[in-house]
């Protein structure tokens, strides 16, 4: 009995927490589901050819436009690398695609706060800058070489259907008009779906490994591991330990979050906090997906650059908000203290919810159903510059015109709709 009441603490944490951010999760993806639908893949893999500071602010801002499945982002950042994109370009792609998106920042504001949404857009840029100088100063031509040859191969990792598909708007004109058209509506439900697909599991995971840690773990534990009642030292290893906890989660991407709401109630420092979110691109998955696409060197090259750059990037977002004043000085993350009742959180999940039932209709509607079965796929063949977006998308036009491969939502999804 005692076991089943643990059980029932554990789930009942999840639970909540899931109630507490649905509605965010949901608006953040339909946003970033209309930022894809309108930033072209090809514009992003023209402009990434070198590693000057414009090339890489192009792509932090391209990657803050696309995916947020940590997966998805390895692949589509080992996609732009074969396509000519230079490596530190692609690196910083797929920081600003995991760490800079809309959805992290309103869960992370509305589990732990608006300051650590504003420390995440902070940090980000910090580590992106960072990583360029170790790239600039270490990352030696035989090792790039090697990395290329080696990520020519092909080799399949995970999401890379998903990494491979276009889904953007390819109607003209301008932006309010492509954004009014029932294509954009088909573009953005595509993108809607495929992208709750892809994290779903590693939200799921995050939110249970979060009801277990909270309701399981003692706080003795963790005030000995994040040394709490040593401020100072507190703050020191914050940044060190944080990556180390993530690296051992096996969870990424917004999954994560929960858990460093957890962290932080348990007392992880500001800068801990920012550190462990930012090491969803180096889980031990993750690292084995590195090791195919660049090798043995290249992986272990990256989780060092990786590891340096989060750390520090956490200790200066910690300094620079310790300045200011804007570290919380409470702990009271939205974990064990979030409930079902009902109130703004409740009708907006109502709200919200019935937008996503609208925009899964709509996918399902447009031949969406095939392109799930496609998720896992392969990686473009080599040399496909540019034509990647179709190879993910080939055949997906099954479900409205048969044996025409035409992509959903542009043009036969649309029609088959209208009918």
């Amino acid at each position: 009995m005692r076991g089943l009441r643990a059980l029932g603490h554990a789930l009942a944490i999840s639970g909540s927490m899931t109630w507490e951010i649905l509605w965010a999760l949901i608006l953040g993806f339909a946003l970033s589901a209309v930022v894809q639908a309108v930033v072209r893949r090809s514009t992003i893999i023209r402009r990434l050819g070198d590693d000057r500071p414009k090339t890489l602010a192009l792509a932090a801002g391209f990657g803050a436009a696309s995916s947020s499945c940590s997966y998805a982002a390895v692949a589509l950042a080992r996609s732009l690398f074969r396509q000519g994109a230079s490596f530190t370009a692609a690196m910083a792609f797929e920081v600003a695609s995991t760490n800079l998106v809309v959805e992290l920042g309103v869960i992370l504001a509305l589990l732990i706060g608006w300051q650590f949404t504003l420390a995440e857009f902070i940090g980000g840029p910090i580590m992106i800058v960072l990583l360029a100088l170790l790239f600039r100063l270490f990352l030696r031509q035989r090792l790039l070489d090697a990395a290329r040859a080696q990520a020519g191969k092909g080799l399949a990792g995970s999401m890379e259907g998903h990494a491979a598909m276009d889904m953007t708007i390819h109607s003209t004109g301008s932006l309010w008009h492509r954004l009014r058209t029932r294509q954009a509506f088909t573009s953005v439900s595509h993108i809607f779906v495929m992208e709750w697909a892809a994290v779903i599991r590693d939200i799921v995971l995050g939110l249970l490994i979060a009801g277990a840690v909270a309701a399981w773990v003692p706080d003795g534990f963790w005030g000995h591991l994040f040394l709490t009642g040593h401020p100072l030292a507190s703050e020191l290893t914050g940044p060190l330990i944080g990556p180390v906890v993530s690296l051992l989660s096996f969870v990424c991407s917004i999954g994560n979050v929960p858990l460093a709401a957890v962290l932080w109630n348990a007392g992880i420092s500001f800068g801990g906090v920012v550190a462990f979110i930012f090491a969803d691109l180096i889980i031990v998955p993750v690292l084995v997906i590195y090791r195919k696409y660049y090798g043995t060197k290249m992986m272990l090259f990256i989780l060092g650059a990786f590891y340096a750059t989060m750390a520090a990037a956490g200790y200066l977002t910690e300094l620079i908000f310790g300045g200011l004043g804007l570290v919380p000085a409470g702990r009271h993350a939205k974990v064990l203290q979030a409930s079902v009742q009902w109130n703004y959180t409740t009708i907006l999940n109502i709200v919200f919810l019935i937008l996503a039932a609208a925009l899964c209709c709509r996918f399902a509607r447009t031949g969406g159903i095939p392109m799930l079965k496609m998720m896992g796929g392969a990686p473009e063949p080599p040399g496909a510059a540019g034509g990647h977006a179709h190879h993910g998308m080939s055949g997906m036009g099954t479900g409205n015109r048969a044996g025409r491969g035409a992509p959903p939502g542009h043009g036969d999804g649309d029609e088959a709709a209208d009918r």
